[in-house]
């Protein structure tokens, strides 16, 4: 099953709602990374959200970045996205290995710790939206829930999840987020929140060979559930030479001729999915040479 994310509504388009798989981009995200389970947890988590949330976006051109930035020994995750569930991110710090939590989970929130979310749309106006809420629990999906009802007052449930092989490699990930429109009565609202309390994990429900489509079906599907579209998502980067090279350019004449000065290569890494670019004393030269 290749990832991807399901849209739909239900209750007369009072209920929007995206489930998604993502099990190999989060996967494709540890290998780049070589992050230990805690923080490929962390980072999957983040990471379904961003291509969730991406693909809620109106404009071809948009863009969506979540930063969370924590006390913890992880530090922080960014997470960018576009309209068309193309993800990439990277964590502060990729090795964290910390005790389980009290329910012997891996601790997301302890590798986190206390600090903030934000979120950020470019949506081609003058300045980008900018929202920001304090972490209320570490765990991602409940601080999510927060963002969406305090920062764009849509009340939000939200679920993510990774599942870890015993080799640390990436069994299960996806995530789910319901939200309720202008409209919803009472009683639906009442009927979701019973509806959710009740569903197993996200993990669990992909693990017992659920698709997003089942998962919807199963918590909507007696309420006039509508599924509109599936959108393929995955881990995309889009770095390349010339991008790593402004990166050079942007240190300055002094730095890059000190570089040159030592005789070896320089090699830089882009952030998001660590592939090395190396620049030879050469072509060092060559750039001082243009500045």
């Amino acid at each position: 099953m290749s990832d991807h994310i399901v849209r739909a509504t239900a209750e007369n388009g009072s209920i929007r709602a995206f489930c998604a798989t993502t099990r190999d981009l989060v996967e494709y995200a540890r290998g780049c990374h070589n992050t230990s389970p805690v923080v490929t947890a962390a980072l999957g988590r983040l990471l379904t959200a961003g291509a969730i949330m991406g693909s809620m976006q109106k404009g071809d051109d948009d863009l969506l970045t979540l930063q969370l930035r924590g006390s913890g020994p992880m530090k922080g995750i960014t997470v960018t996205a576009d309209a068309k569930a193309n993800v990439k991110g990277y964590p502060n710090v990729a090795d964290v290995i910390i005790p389980a939590n009290s329910r012997g989970k891996l601790d997301v929130s302890g590798a986190i710790g206390p600090g903030s979310l934000t979120v950020i749309k470019d949506m081609g106006l003058k300045d980008p939206y900018v929202g920001m809420v304090e972490l209320i629990s570490g765990e991602i999906a409940e601080d999510l829930a927060y963002y969406f009802t305090s920062s764009e007052q849509v009340p939000s449930a939200v679920s993510l999840g990774v599942l870890m092989e015993k080799n640390n490699t990436v069994r299960q990930a996806g995530g789910l987020i319901i939200q309720t429109l202008p409209g919803a009565s009472d009683e639906v609202i009442d009927m979701l929140e019973d509806k959710l309390s009740g569903i197993a994990s996200m993990t669990q429900m992909l693990d017992e060979g659920m698709t997003p489509e089942d998962i919807l079906t199963d918590i909507l599907g007696a309420n006039n559930l509508q599924i509109l579209d599936t959108i393929p998502t995955a881990f995309s980067c889009n770095c390349d030479r010339a991008r790593v090279e402004k990166v050079v350019i942007s240190l300055g004449k002094k730095e890059i001729k000190k570089m040159i000065d030592d005789g070896e290569p320089v090699e830089l890494k882009c952030h998001f999915c660590n592939k090395a670019y190396e620049f030879t004393p050469d072509q060092l030269k060559s750039i001082y040479d243009r500045l």
